[in-house]
């Protein structure tokens, strides 16, 4: 039995011997986790691999220990490569940085940008790379922030992009009037070769369009969801799948409801719907809505139209929906949180509903002649986010307690964050650099 446990390797000439219950800790998806498969090679007394084996010893001993020990003689790429090839890159990467905590993120790194002007958005991939989009340009890292080849829409301004996975990015686009080239499409991450566009119909003709916000469903569903501004009656938002393409649904503009607009959509999948939000500045006017695509209705909503404010009262600039599915939080530019709970009903009656938190106003002044961005949400593991001038805060619990600030003085304000991969991905106004944050693994005792 003992000798059936035990595999011998030949890697390049050196002789490496181990257990299969190392090897089932690459997993049966990997190569080395394979082996273990009977039908392949049964019986082998001795595997001969024709690849770098100081790169093979050191992920031989991740699998042995758990811990990431990479040898001065080993260059990291390399050894990156190495765990490709075995199928190993998950276990590498779990090695390196921890499971996701705001709490104990570490500055990792700063990219310098890429492109002149603002960026438009930042979006983190779920192996832990990220997209940066720069005016009609998306520039993709891979998880060792190695830039692969940027996606270029022809002087088309980016609106929104996204990942429907690690190798696919969605990208929606303004419509140029008398080209008819706006609209919405899906990229390869890796070679930025365009797959499929996305089409709107309307009479049954396909029409030009703006899209604007996006959301996914999810890994099981394959809907995707953008707001669509079209120059006859295509205002609202469309639904497709992501996988062929083809237009599924359309939910239209109802009156007072500025969907073509949305600056945020969110899929709720508790609810079976999807949060619309169109907010100040892009509108004078804020509505958040929850839309049904089942029966075409909005079966509830929120907005501030018919108060009367100025300049100095609090507006709603960003919105997030809680991962419990209970409530909406906003931000306004004072980086007061407030909180709308979704069970107590429609609460579009003047504004109300709104329980604001007034903690931060003395918090983040504006730096002296800085550039302000607009503040941004995001929710991870239970923890709230948000982004104000050139720091990032973290609230943790129930209660929301701010826990945790991030702050990089270097780029300015930052306008736009993402969360993917166990990363942290900001990207700051000023030369467009963005910085990776991740937490730390645990030690090994």
């Amino acid at each position: 039995m003992a000798n059936r446990d035990r595999v011998r390797f030949n890697v390049g000439g050196q002789l490496f011997e181990t257990t299969s219950t190392t090897l089932a800790n690459a997993g049966r998806e990997s190569m080395l986790g394979a082996l273990l498969d009977e039908s392949w090679n049964p019986g082998q007394p001795e595997y001969f691999i024709d690849r770098n084996p100081a790169c093979f010893s050191t992920l031989l001993d991740l699998l042995r220990t758990g811990a990431l020990h990479i040898p001065s003689n080993v260059p990291e790429k390399l050894l990156y490569r190495e765990a490709l090839y075995y199928g190993l890159l998950d276990h590498v990467r779990g090695a390196k940085w921890g499971p996701f905590d705001g709490n104990t993120l570490r500055l990792a790194d700063s990219v310098p940008g890429r492109a002149p002007g603002d960026g438009t958005a930042i979006r983190g991939a779920p192996d832990g790379g990220c997209c940066v989009a720069h005016g009609s340009v998306v520039h993709v890292y891979n998880w060792m922030l190695e830039e692969r080849r940027p996606i270029s829409l022809d002087y088309q301004q980016v609106n929104d992009v996204g990942y429907i996975d690690a190798n696919s990015i969605v990208i929606t686009a303004r419509e140029r009037l008398g080209k008819g080239d706006g609209g919405m499409a899906v990229f390869s991450a890796a070679t930025g070769e365009l797959r499929h566009r996305f089409r709107v119909e309307h009479g049954r003709q396909p029409k030009s369009f703006t899209a604007g916000a996006l959301s996914l469903a999810g890994l099981d569903d394959h809907r995707i969801f953008s707001s669509c501004k079209g120059r006859l009656n295509e205002y609202g938002i469309g639904v497709w799948d992501h996988n062929t393409g083809q237009q599924v649904d359309f939910f239209y503009e109802h009156p007072g409801c500025s969907l073509g607009d949305a600056d945020k959509l969110q899929w709720l999948p508790s609810k079976n719907c999807l949060m619309v939000a169109t907010l100040f500045p892009r509108t004078d006017n804020c509505f958040i809505g929850l839309l049904d695509l089942r029966d075409k209705s909005i079966p509830w909503c929120w907005s501030d139209a018919g108060i009367t404010m100025n300049l100095e009262d609090k507006r709603v600039l960003h919105a997030i929906a809680m991962e419990d599915g209970h409530s909406i939080c906003v931000i306004n530019q004072y980086d007061d949180l407030g909180f709308i709970d979704l069970r107590a009903g429609n609460t579009n009656s003047a504004g109300t509903g709104v329980r604001w938190s007034s903690r931060s106003k003395l918090m983040n002044q504006k730096v002296p002649y800085e550039e302000s961005c607009y503040p941004k949400l995001a929710t991870h593991n239970g923890q709230l986010f948000s982004c104000m001038n050139d720091s990032i805060s973290v609230f943790s619990g129930s209660e929301h307690v701010l826990t945790s600030t991030l702050r990089r003085s270097y780029g300015g304000s930052i306008c736009d964050f993402s969360i993917g991969g166990d990363r942290l991905f900001a990207l700051h106004n000023e030369e467009n650099v963005f910085d990776v944050w991740d937490s730390p693994p645990c030690p090994i005792i």
